[in-house]
């Protein structure tokens, strides 16, 4: 198993204690980079960009299957998974710069880390690679695939930092960052499908057992779980002590980490497989009744919806006061947040799973005929 080099290790240890110097628990982004899959440790799905359509198709690039990994993108580099099994890193034109067997599809999306690409597989492998050259800085293997994207803590010194991962092995894991060592495990009652959301030393996540749960990230212990009744298939969001997220039988709930209680929940939508995204006071999401829905944040009213014409299952996103967001009708639609009017659309042709990834120079998703998809000004 290969380890970190002295060089990158100080290199990563440095990047990290910036982190938490600034925001304990907040990944680095800014207007040219998305690094994880909602953009951030809280999963709030929202880009830090004034975007203004229309924009033009600046490139694509083909896999060798479907894809329904999400991108993350730094320092001009657009990374994703596909079915095909391997890890992709293409530059700002769309030229191939590296790719990863990793061995089995990889729907999961990648985590990017001081200079370090984290993806799981569905043969339940996580990778730590090298961004520059893809090469393998340490495998770990859970014991069931990884669909969700991998997330990010750091410790209660501040000394060190996991990797927390979700797996249909029914676990939710903390490795070391830099070994790939496994720190600690959380044991659900079902399989675990999202990403974990990140708020101060608690990881967030619902699983199929029909429960939000709360997992201490120093040392992988639960004080509190709440019952919901029907599982939960996507990621939450949080903003402050809220945390935002649907179910399958269709209810979207508003949860606050002080009280521990429910504050709001709306009912009479489809399955939500879409991870929320917030911003302006709204929170956006998807379902696979068709609809994508604008609720009001502090009290659940709903504010527009907006139908497509397929299953809403790739995660919208908020930039400025518009909302990108992808569906299986093979299109990219961008939304007035404010009005839920259509002010752009761009038929793909091929339905997309993928959560779009979105820079103040681009906007990147990935399709089922397996094409990456790049548009900007």
């Amino acid at each position: 198993m290969m380890t970190f080099p002295v060089r990158d290790r100080l290199t990563i240890l440095i990047f990290l204690s910036i982190i938490g110097i600034s925001n304990l628990f907040a990944q680095v982004k800014s207007s040219d980079c998305w690094p994880s899959f909602r953009g951030d440790a809280q999963l709030t799905g929202n880009a830090p960009v004034l975007i203004k359509p229309p924009f033009r198709l600046l490139w694509t690039f083909k896999t060798g299957d479907a894809i329904k990994s999400s991108a993350v993108i730094w320092d001009g580099t657009v990374f994703i998974g596909s079915n095909d099994g391997y890890i992709y890193a293409i530059n700002s034109t769309g030229k191939l710069k590296w790719k990863f067997n990793a061995g089995n599809s990889v729907e999961a999306p990648p985590l990017i880390l001081g200079n370090t690409i984290y993806a799981g597989t569905m043969a339940g492998n996580l990778f730590a690679l090298n961004a520059k050259t893809g090469a393998v800085r340490w495998k770990y293997s859970a014991d069931s695939q990884i669909s969700g994207a991998a997330n990010f803590s750091i410790s209660e010194d501040r000394k060190s930092t996991s990797i927390l991962v979700g797996s249909y092995d029914f676990n939710l894991h903390a490795v070391d960052v830099l070994t790939g060592k496994a720190l600690w495990k959380y044991e659900s009652g079902n399989f675990i499908n999202g990403s974990p959301a990140i708020s101060g030393k608690f990881a967030i996540f619902g699983g199929c057992d029909g429960f939000l749960h709360l997992v201490n990230t120093y040392d992988g212990k639960a004080p509190d779980k709440i019952e919901l009744g029907t599982y939960i298939p996507a990621s939450a969001a949080i903003l402050g002590d809220k945390v935002y997220f649907g179910n399958y039988d269709g209810v979207f709930h508003c949860f606050d980490l002080k009280t521990k209680k429910i504050l709001w929940k709306t009912e009479g939508g489809g399955p939500f497989l879409a991870s929320p995204a917030i911003g302006s006071g709204k929170v956006i999401t998807g379902s696979q009744n068709r609809y994508i829905y604008c609720f009001d944040a502090v009290n659940g009213q709903l504010q527009w919806k907006f139908k497509t014409l397929g299953k809403v299952d790739a995660s919208p996103v908020i930039a400025g006061n518009l909302v990108i967001a992808a569906s299986t009708d093979g299109r990219l639609h961008v939304i007035d947040i404010s009005t839920g009017t259509e002010v752009w659309v761009y038929e793909i042709g091929s339905a997309i799973f993928s959560t779009p990834a979105v820079t103040s120079k681009m906007i990147v998703v990935g399709a089922q005929d397996g094409k990456v998809y790049v548009f900007g000004q």
